[in-house]
């Protein structure tokens, strides 16, 4: 076990190093030896199930290998936790930047620099190993940096520390977070003010929000104001405040802040001349009615409030919960499957009982007690929350007793959903990466941008979908390809989106299990010319609409909101109903997991709650969570097909995510005896399938020729067999296959043989076990059966070809075989390469172009009129005649006649 220690009373630089080290040591776990700072505390309430922190008492000192030591070299600082270091078996690393005294601490490594903050050293390590961040990870280390540098403005700062700044900045450090956090001092003449203005302070709550307005009087103007009110926001917890300073006569300077969404003081004070932002403003006028002046200011000030999102805008549902008897290992369990950092406990008949945490898991199992009931470690009584209670309330609860999430109950009695902390956040900060824009997306609405590029018929079809949706109470998104490819339109103007099928999801308060499938059953009733199917395991249905209907060949795949959990990697996924936050957690990408509303009033609203749009922006593929590649490896080339297609880059830490699981033997799976066979080589061959048959772009010679060197380089395509390679020979086998088969005149039952097929049999052909690959990807028999024989089909015909030169022989032997499998050879033929199989290879041209779709110069008819009867010798005579022609024994009509009189007697 490794873990990193932070010092008593942890301060942000702590913290933020501490962070930064977890990601430069994958797996090391964060250990608070006692007490944080207010600021940190505040902080933590909301963001401490991002960061990988564990409790003192949940570590077995025995068992730690590694210890970490950051901002400071004192045991003292560590409180009992300094007895760790004592453990015989234990390597130690510090990390520090006070430089004045040396402590006590005695280590195997250490990382001292003089800079500004312990976050700097931990940052440019990251920056060398070329470590992106989340915007959280990234925003705790940029605090860091904050805090020991006093905003870059202690003396002690070096260009280092504002490289790193700009460094985590890139990596989107999130601003607004770092200005509610960062703490400003006031001068010693503004200090006595401070007291003044915290009596005098006028406040109400409204609409959540709280709110202030306070009047101060001196003689002279008093600088540094901007300070003062920022202290008096903190200290009176106003959302947004007004200050006036009346000095001289009639002089009254007005500064206000506000942190309340769409909320603009820039905009209430502008009429007076006043300048500034949404959030910060200022301005001086003169005015004989000071206080009269700042009321009415105020009163504009709450005319501005929105009304605040209530927990039934924010919360999920439906609620995962456990009884207060199921055993730790189960719950422990359940939060695995589901990705939940806690539970809600309930009894039988539905009362909430209490909460339990993965930390309160963590600890019981940690001390041995798996089979022990969750009860007697959950959390009681329970603070809840009802459905219109307001944002602003809810942060209030969870700042002030530390909680992570809030049941939501109705008047009923019932649980209905839960706010976490995470669907806080997600409303709070906008965590969107502060990047150079490559490809703008413009602010439009979505719902008419969309309506402009869709055919009448489709656009008919979503709105009847959204109205049966809206009538049932339930709300109807758009989700995936569609959203992506829309929004990618719009940016680069074009007015058409090409789509073949919709992705709905439908989501609800009080859900249905099998909602999705009861819209689809509501929309096949209004198309009947659709054929519905049915998946009850995946909560889904799709329906497809026939070649003669008007919307041939469409399809609309509708589900409910769901969650997925793969019970074994590479296995098909189990799923359970959801919410639409949950559901688009579960898909691959981030360019993927975007969602429209479709249902009125917020029609046209987009959901991305994963940076998905930004992505779209920079040309990346992203992939949402760590262990993606290793649930599903059939990602792998998903990404990169979405990488080609679209002409993106795999996001660095995506690429590294991929290069690990395929080291770690995820595909071995596709071997693993077991009941339950895994999906996984079905759903590869239709991503290969998908791959080959992407259009040929610019500088390739066949379709998907991009895709398969990335895999290549990738090292993915081991993953149908060690031996299996795209190397230059691979490519002329494709390549040859690609320019012939569409090519090759009447190829009578062959016609609708995929092309892809073909390429996928020309990829592996040559190795030894391509029928076994065939049949684990799920290919017909006969194609398994034509790569198990392909070796001594090729040792026939060579063995033919130095034996018999007569092309009447060759013919007969090629006319034996299957079309695609003459083409198959001719490929392995020309990617050999030598004069002589090229050689070969004219002759297969030959035989396809010219051989077999020579007639003779007699048919049946002329056969009876030379006196010979219907039957056998007749088909018998015409294949003679062919080889005869083919041999240059036949070349007309009267030489064939000779041929046929001297070769077979009348009867």
């Amino acid at each position: 076990m490794n873990v990193v220690l932070c010092h008593q009373i942890a301060d942000f630089d702590t913290l933020g190093a501490a962070v930064g080290l977890t990601r430069l040591h994958p797996g090391t776990k964060i250990v608070l030896t006692g007490g944080t700072h207010p600021k940190v505390g505040e902080f933590l309430a909301y963001h401490r199930d991002e960061y990988p922190l564990i409790e003192a008492r949940a570590v077995d000192p025995s068992q730690l290998r590694q210890i970490w030591v950051v901002d400071t070299q004192w045991r003292r600082q560590l409180g009992q936790a300094a007895g760790w270091l004592d453990q015989p078996q234990v390597q130690i690393g510090l990390y520090d930047h006070h430089l004045e005294m040396r402590g006590d601490i005695v280590s195997q490594q250490q990382w001292l620099e003089p800079v500004g903050a312990t976050s700097t050293i931990v940052c440019e390590q990251l920056q060398a190993a070329e470590i992106s961040l989340t915007p959280t990870e990234a925003t705790v280390l940029a605090l860091g940096i904050h805090a020991d540098t006093g905003s870059l403005t202690f003396e002690q700062t070096t260009v280092r520390d504002v490289q790193a700044l700009a460094w985590l900045l890139s990596q989107g450090a999130n601003q607004r977070a770092i200005a509610t956090y960062c703490a400003e001092g006031l001068s010693e003449n503004l200090q006595p003010l401070l007291r003044q203005a915290w009596a005098n302070l006028q406040q109400v709550v409204h609409q959540g929000y709280r709110l202030g307005w306070v009047l101060l009087h001196t003689a002279e103007y008093l600088p540094g104001l901007s300070r003062f009110i920022t202290q008096l926001a903190d200290l009176s917890e106003c959302d947004a405040i007004l200050l006036g300073h009346s000095y001289r006569q009639h002089h009254l300077a007005i500064i206000a802040r506000s942190h309340i969404p769409n909320v603009n003081v820039a905009h209430l004070l502008a009429p007076l001349g006043g300048g500034g932002h949404a959030q910060a403003a200022a301005v001086t006028v003169t005015t004989e009615a000071p206080e009269a002046m700042l009321q009415e200011l105020f009163t504009r000030l709450r005319e501005q409030i929105p009304h605040p999102p209530t927990a039934a805008e924010l919360m999920s549902s439906p609620v995962r919960t456990v009884r207060p008897e199921t055993p730790i290992a189960d719950a422990h369990r359940v939060l695995l499957r589901y990705g939940h950092s806690g539970l809600s406990v309930v009894s039988a008949e539905g009362e909430l009982q209490g909460i339990i945490s993965r930390r309160d898991l963590d600890v019981a199992l940690h001390h041995g007690f798996a089979h022990a009931p969750v009860k007697g470690y959950m959390k009681a009584p329970v603070r809840t929350i009802s459905p219109t209670t307001p944002l602003p309330e809810i942060q209030a609860l969870m700042v002030q007793y530390d909680i992570g999430r809030l049941p939501v109950v109705n008047d009923q009695g019932d649980l209905v959903g839960i706010v976490t902390r995470t669907d806080v956040l997600r409303h709070l900060y906008a965590l969107n990466r502060n990047r150079e824009t490559v490809c703008p997306l413009p602010t439009l609405n979505l719902y008419e941008a969309l309506q402009q590029r869709l055919p009448e018929q489709l656009w008919t079809l979503l709105q009847r979908a959204a109205a049966i949706a809206r009538e049932r109470g339930w709300q109807l998104y758009l989700v995936g390809g569609a959203v992506r490819d829309l929004l990618l339109a719009i940016a680069q103007g074009n007015h058409h989106l090409p789509t073949r099928e919709f992705d709905l999801v439908v989501d609800g308060v009080q859900q249905e299990e099998a909602a999705g499938v009861h819209l689809a059953q509501a929309l096949h009733a209004l198309y009947s010319e659709t054929d519905l199917q049915i998946y009850g395991q995946f909560q889904t249905a799709t329906l497809h609409w026939p070649k003669a209907s008007a919307l041939a060949g469409f399809a609309v795949d509708i589900a409910t909101a769901r969650s997925e959990f793969y019970p074994y990697p590479a296995a098909h996924p189990e799923v359970a109903a959801s919410s639409i936050r949950q559901d688009l957690y579960r898909r691959d990408f981030t360019i993927n997991a975007l969602a429209m509303r479709l249902t009125p009033p917020r029609h046209g609203e987009v959901l991305d709650f994963f940076g998905g749009q930004e992505d779209l922006e920079r040309g990346l593929i992203r992939v949402l969570h760590p262990n993606s590649f290793i649930e599903d490896p059939t990602r792998i080339f998903r990404a990169v097909r979405f990488a080609v297609r679209l002409g993106f880059e795999l996001e660095p830490q995506t690429r590294q995510y991929i290069e690990y699981a395929l080291t770690s033997g995820v595909f071995a799976t596709r071997d693993r005896p077991t009941s339950k066979r895994p999906s996984l080589q079905s759903r590869l061959r239709n991503e290969l399938r998908h791959i080959l048959e992407l259009p040929l772009a610019p500088n390739e010679h066949f379709g998907g020729e991009r895709a398969l060197t990335l895999l290549a380089e990738l090292r993915a395509l081991e993953c149908l067999d060690r031996q299996v390679t795209f190397d230059e020979a691979a490519k002329g086998r494709l390549q040859l296959v690609w320019k012939w088969w569409p090519e090759i005149p009447e190829r009578r039952q062959w016609q609708t043989f995929p092309l892809w097929e073909l390429e996928l049999l020309a990829l592996i052909v040559t190795v030894p076990t391509a029928g076994a690959i065939a049949r684990q990807l799920q290919l017909g028999e006969h194609l398994c059966e034509w790569l198990d024989t392909f070796p001594q089909f090729q040792q026939e015909w060579q063995t033919l070809r130095q034996t018999t030169p007569q092309r009447s022989h060759h013919w007969r032997f090629l006319e034996s075989h299957p079309l695609p499998l003459i083409v198959l050879l001719a490929a392995v033929l020309q990617a050999e390469g030598s004069a002589a199989a090229l050689a070969e290879v004219t002759l297969l041209r030959e035989y396809l172009w010219q051989w077999r779709l020579q007639k003779p110069p007699l048919n049946g008819h002329d056969l009876q009129q030379l006196g010979y009867r219907r039957g056998p010798q007749l088909r018998q005579i015409l294949l003679a005649l062919r080889s005869a022609m083919l041999d240059g024994l036949v070349s007309d009509r009267s030489s064939a006649i000779a041929y046929v009189e001297a070769h077979f007697p009348k009867p």
